[in-house]
């Protein structure tokens, strides 16, 4: 392939682009949607969903393990630090270690904020 491929125009190439990226691309086409100025596409129809029912949750309780990951990812999300991918082994092995370990392992990171 010695050049560019050919970009095709009209209504092939609209329904290519992303929805989330370009709203106004389809609003011809969604009903409910109309086009804005500037190229925003505005949903006419919104609504508030449904509160969930309490009654309707899973009743199967976590592992010890995956409550603390979850407890771990939270405090670092809470205080502003991402893991990077190398640092999921190293949070797999913080939270097979005890609660207590755990608790100030936490207390650690709510205190470097």
């Amino acid at each position: 392939m010695t050049g560019f491929p050919a970009f095709t125009t009209g209504t092939v190439a609209l329904q290519d682009l992303d929805p989330y990226r370009f709203p106004a691309a389809l609003a011809d086409e969604r009903p409910g949607w109309t086009p804005q100025p500037g190229g925003v596409a505005e949903f006419e129809g919104d609504y508030l969903l449904p509160a969930p029912d309490p009654a309707s949750r899973l009743s199967a309780p976590l592992d010890p393990a995956d409550r603390r990951r979850l407890e771990l990812h939270s405090a670092l999300t809470a205080a502003g630090i991402a893991p990077l991918p190398g640092d999921l082994d190293a949070i797999e092995a913080l939270c097979n270690l005890d609660d207590t370990t755990h608790v100030a392992l936490r207390r650690w990171i709510n205190r470097a904020m």
